[in-house]
């Protein structure tokens, strides 16, 4: 089994989440791929970029089942590159998503109003604190203009995912997400009492995608659909969601 990683905006390789990953699959003898999305240069960053850059991580062997771990807009990636693989025959095995941004590019500022989209579309550019620089880089705004190309709503996708997103979190709507959820019995929603970063959950998160790939003795599996949730749902047996 090949898991990678994909991290998401402003982010790197190195973020807590793939780090606390790549450490709990090690000692079962998986390595956690971790492409970095950044590369050659972030003010570039689209997209298309990164779908190319992980399909080329990817290669054409297909004899080894893949798992794509994908976070905020590297969620968004791992749905998009699932959905190429699978219309090229070579479908992926499993999908975990990590507050997944699965409507990025797709809002009409006409319905919508937002004064940052609207400011980043006319200058061209949009400077933001990147978290694994630790400064502020610029972004152009192809980035988002590339992401509406990208039809989450219609690329289709049967692999079995996992999807965790935070009840508090003000960057990725709970709502699009636990909906999108909602019309794909293929997909197992966790909602858990947490915000974008998901860093108080990640012994749940663990526990749960461990079980999910069959990597922990004596937990039982769970078949896709199961466990799905709703925002107004009790808690389960994470404890926090």
């Amino acid at each position: 089994m090949r898991v990678l990683y994909l991290h998401g905006f402003a982010s790197s390789p190195a973020s807590s989440k793939a780090e606390y990953l790549a450490a709990r699959l090690a000692p079962l003898g998986v390595a956690l791929e971790r492409p970095d999305l950044n590369v050659p240069d972030f003010s570039t960053l689209t997209v298309a970029r990164m779908i190319s850059q992980v399909e080329d991580a990817l290669g054409a062997d297909a004899a080894c089942p893949v798992v794509l771990v994908g976070s905020s807009l590297g969620g968004f990636v791992a749905w998009h590159v699932a959905a190429r693989a699978e219309a090229a025959g070579r479908p992926l095995d499993r999908l975990v998503l990590l507050a997944p941004a699965l409507d990025f590019g797709r809002r009409d500022l006409a319905l919508e109003p937002d004064e940052g989209l609207r400011r980043w579309r006319e200058r061209g550019w949009w400077e933001c604190d990147h978290h694994a620089y630790g400064e502020r880089r610029r972004v152009h705004y192809a980035l988002y203009g590339d992401a509406g190309r990208y039809d989450t709503e219609n690329a289709v996708v049967s692999a079995p995912a996992l999807v965790f997103q935070g009840r508090r979190d003000e960057v990725v709507r709970p709502e699009v997400v636990a909906a999108f959820a909602a019309r794909r019995p293929t997909i197992e929603l966790h909602l858990l009492d947490d915000d974008h970063q998901l860093a108080g959950s990640l012994e749940t998160i663990w526990r749960e995608t461990a079980r999910f790939l069959g990597l922990s003795v004596g937990l039982p599996h769970v078949a896709p659909g199961r466990g799905i949730r709703s925002p107004g749902e009790a808690p389960g047996a994470e404890g926090s969601a």
